[in-house]
């Protein structure tokens, strides 16, 4: 039978930033923190991901009640090398952690045609399309991955080992034109979306998880209790332990098993580091830049030519949609966000 559906609540864009900031700061976050942390769920709401939009400071505020984030940290920002630069986030969320060190990452990519930012001893909760959008809203190309608690079986397991594990990539394209611009997890789902399907009391469907004797489940809370599974089977498997090495270890950070160690029990956010990378075509390509480019163009028009779906596309239109219409929050989350405002 299925469950009726929530009642909505209406809200402007700019009038759910000021409900995230209250709630925020409310909890006991710094401004620069707050701010940080509105622009990203707010993106996530405005695109209609709403497993990384307003739902998400219910993470934020029950990861700052654990005690497992800094509220007023200040990041550092370090010059590594002549390709990298390393922000270290303090223990607070990875977002202003990552607005501190995208404008030395772009320098040096232009310097160099390639550059890498490592972010470490960071909270992170938030989809990695925001973070790389912005490195093509400055002409580069973007690559990021994090690992994140270890909620995942690797492939042919039974047992929880490996993070969800993003992999977002990002292509700028001429002509005002959004970036060409993927970010999934490397499991089967993000987590943030079982936990929505438990909150709506509603079966998930098969291949998504295992329960805690390594059976396949649809329940939600069974799975939240067992294991995900990654996408693609071994192929996912194997592209979430080369996320685990290269955004923890290589960076000198945690891996998604030493992240929940570290929580504890306490249910907080997962805390690690993240391995972000900047490409500039410019000097790669020198004066051929503008040919190679149209070259990427006619591959997305080929591939439209098909009926096919580039990445994004339905996000895209989900954010023009929302800068119209407002979004729709189901009331019961709206009504607990006013009430830790």
């Amino acid at each position: 039978m299925s469950q009726p559906s929530p009642t909505m609540h209406r809200m402007t864009l700019d009038d759910a930033a000021v409900l995230a900031r209250a709630v925020l700061i409310r909890q006991g976050f710094n401004a620069e923190q707050s701010q940080a942390l509105t622009r990203a769920v707010i993106a996530g709401e405005r695109d209609a991901c709403h497993s990384h939009g307003l739902y998400r400071l219910l993470n934020c505020v029950s990861t700052l009640a654990a005690g497992k984030v800094v509220a007023d940290a200040q990041p550092e920002v370090h010059d590594q090398a002549p390709g990298i630069v390393r922000v270290d986030a303090k223990g607070g969320f990875s977002q202003l952690a990552f607005e501190a060190g995208l404008p030395v990452l772009a320098t040096k990519a232009r310097e160099q045609g390639i550059a890498a930012l490592a972010i470490n001893h960071c909270v992170h909760f938030s989809a990695l399309w925001i973070e790389v959008e912005a490195i093509t809203e400055l002409g580069l190309v973007g690559l990021a991955c994090n690992p994140s608690h270890a909620w995942v079986a690797p492939a042919g397991g039974t047992r929880p080992l490996l993070g969800t594990n993003p992999l977002a990539f990002g292509w700028p394209r001429p002509d005002g034109q959004p970036p060409y611009l993927f970010d999934f997890a490397t499991s089967a789902i993000a987590r943030g979306d079982i936990e929505l399907y438990r909150r709506e009391q509603r079966p998930i469907p098969e291949g998504w998880g295992i329960d805690r004797h390594g059976q396949p489940s649809q329940d939600a809370a069974a799975v939240l209790d067992g294991a995900l599974l990654t996408f693609g089977g071994h192929k996912g498997s194997a592209l979430a332990t080369m996320i685990e090495l290269i955004a923890g270890p290589l960076i000198g950070d945690l891996t998604s098993a030493e992240s929940l160690a570290h929580d504890d029990g306490a249910g907080g956010s997962p805390y690690h580091g993240e391995l972000i990378i900047a490409m500039d075509p410019e000097r790669f390509l020198g004066d051929t830049r503008e040919h190679y480019m149209r070259r990427g163009e006619a591959l997305f028009d080929a591939i439209i030519d098909q009926d096919a779906r580039l990445p994004s596309q339905r996000r895209y239109a989900a954010r023009e949609r929302t800068r119209r219409e407002g979004i729709h929050l189901p009331d019961h989350l709206y009504r607990e966000l006013v009430e830790l405002s």
